[in-house]
């Protein structure tokens, strides 16, 4: 499947970050676009300079900042808690400790913050850390129901991690390429079947083509 995809869209390009980055990243990347999500993060930080000076931020300025992003109050809790947590258990706002951890223990450990589900968690294990956990986003979760990985109230991370190879590399690609088909082609009404670089592998493409 990812030679597949990787065929029709190219290499995929993972974004060099540090995991905090990154973390806050996806915590703003909530129900928004890419481009939103970068200009609240650069709003933010042309605001406040640092992330350690977000943690110290009121509630109100921080969502003043990333407003862009929308859920701004919500997300400005979120990230200012996660900030503070992390600072007053570790000391400083490196989460490099967590590649020390197992899969799980790093999986909880992020779990606990405040806002941080289980794809936010698993983007900064995957391309952060390397770690082997696949996250799913809304994209990427219609693509695999439609292909017929998950199936009605299955919990799609326990599902799909049990499918997938455990090899960190393969995941992250499939990941973003996913994404982009998600996008281009596999909409939510009308997906454009006939030109799905998967559809052989895919159940309702086969039936809305046959």
């Amino acid at each position: 499947m990812v030679a597949r995809l990787a065929n029709r869209f190219g290499p995929s390009r993972p974004e060099s970050r540090t995991p905090v980055e990154e973390l806050v990243l996806t915590i703003l990347s909530q129900n928004t676009t890419d481009a939103n999500r970068d200009r609240a993060f650069a709003s933010l930080l042309d605001r406040f300079g640092t992330l350690a000076a977000v943690a110290e931020a009121d509630e109100p300025e921080i969502a003043e900042a990333i407003r862009i992003g929308g859920l701004q109050q919500q997300k400005a809790r979120a990230i200012r808690e996660a900030l503070r947590r992390l600072g007053a258990e570790r000391g400083e706002l490196d989460l490099g400790f967590l590649d020390d951890l197992s899969v799980e223990d790093a999986l909880k450990w992020l779990l606990d913050l405040p806002g941080v589900g289980l794809k936010t968690a698993g983007i900064v294990l995957l391309f952060s850390f390397g770690k082997p956990y696949f996250p799913i986003d809304t994209h990427i979760r219609r693509v695999l129901a439609r292909v017929g990985w998950i199936r009605g109230g299955e919990e799609p991370h326990r599902r799909v991690n049990s499918i997938l190879d455990p090899e960190p590399a393969l995941m992250a690609d499939l990941h973003l390429h996913l994404i982009r088909l998600g996008r281009s082609l596999c909409h939510p009404r009308n997906p454009e079947c006939d030109e799905c670089p998967i559809l052989e592998r895919c159940e309702e493409g086969g039936r809305r083509i046959g």
